[in-house]
């Protein structure tokens, strides 16, 4: 079947995991000063394998298998960063970052930050993190907000093919520390991703967030794991007559408040989702500071849905813990009330 002079040939589309996987190829094939460390990562390929391949690519002395030591790995990094490299360091898996969390929060964040830039700290450390993958205890977390909380560091998520690309090389150019969330129960999913598209335009930059689907009844603010989440919730309330639009935060710290507040001075109400604990959540930062920004334009009180004050479930109890579209509509139900 001709399909017409105006036809153009489909996007390529790839899983997020494969397009991290492409974006780390990509950085160490411009940058020789940039090596990834962690645990199995280089024969293997790690236990995602989202560094399959390219041990054999760059070589051992580039892409090291570390001891099973989350310390020495970020502490190594450091050493590496002094002398001029830009180490990417795997966290195996979310829980297993907090053996490291003394290195990251007494050292990463603090050298870089005290001397004003003057010690550059350009070390990304990549964390799988969520639930949803059915895993035993310490392998599903969600501590972004610890690191959040944390003066000196970056801390980004991404949440499609085409920001994971794109996002990994420029946490890694970054000279700050930058902790570069990974949703791991979206690693599977596949989107649109065209390298060469993406590597000869402007990069959409870092700390930017995006309004990934526009609407005029509600703002409904989401990052990582349950952005996909989110536009699910959205399509089924448009389908009952309501516009939600959808931002992905994509930068935890620094927050990008400014593309908030323009998309609730719209909708006049907002809806905060994340995977992580609501109390002293992310979006507890988010909520403060639109209520001091847009005040006056709200007519609902803030909505906050997120996982429940306690340790991560088992999981087959995970579904209940982890935010659905039903939670999330049941929080714009919420806020739509006269």
């Amino acid at each position: 079947m001709n399909a017409g002079p105006l036809a153009t040939p489909a996007q390529p589309r790839v899983p997020l995991g494969k397009a991290v996987t492409a974006g780390l190829r990509k950085a160490m094939a411009d940058d020789p000063k940039v090596i990834l460390m962690g645990e199995d990562i280089g024969k293997l390929g790690g236990v995602f394998r989202i560094t399959d391949g390219l041990q054999a690519e760059f070589g051992a002395d580039r892409v090291i298998d570390t001891p099973l030591a989350e310390s020495g790995i970020i502490g190594s990094a450091v050493g590496l960063a002094f002398r001029g490299y830009r180490p990417v360091c795997e966290i195996q898996f979310d829980g297993f970052i907090y053996p490291a969390f003394d290195q990251i929060v007494s050292q990463v964040a603090k050298l870089h930050y005290r001397t004003a830039g003057n010690v550059k700290m350009p070390i990304t450390i990549r964390v799988p993190f969520g639930g949803g993958i059915g895993a035993v205890e310490h392998h599903s977390e969600s501590p972004e907000g610890y690191f959040a909380a944390t003066a000196g560091l970056r801390v980004v998520t991404c949440s499609n093919s085409a920001d994971a690309y794109t996002m990994i090389q420029q946490a890694i150019a970054s000279d700050d520390p930058v902790l570069f969330f990974e949703p791991k129960r979206r690693y599977w999913e596949k989107g649109e991703a065209d390298y060469a598209a993406l590597d000869a335009a402007d990069r959409y930059p870092l700390h930017k967030a995006r309004v990934v689907r526009e609407g005029t009844d509600l703002t409904l603010v989401v990052y990582g794991p349950l952005v996909t989440t989110g536009l699910q919730a959205a399509k089924v309330a448009a389908e009952e007559g309501r516009s939600i639009e959808v931002v992905d935060l994509r930068s935890i710290s620094p927050l990008d408040i400014d593309t908030v507040a323009e998309s609730v001075r719209k909708t006049r109400r907002l809806v905060i989702a994340h995977e992580a604990p609501v109390f002293m959540g992310v979006g507890a930062e988010i909520a403060a500071r639109v209520m001091t920004e847009c005040f006056y334009h709200l007519e609902a009180p803030i909505q906050r849905v997120g996982g429940f004050a306690m340790p991560y479930p088992p999981a087959k109890l995970e579904q209940h813990f982890l935010p659905d579209v039903d939670r999330i509509l049941d929080a714009v139900d919420r806020s739509m009330q006269p």
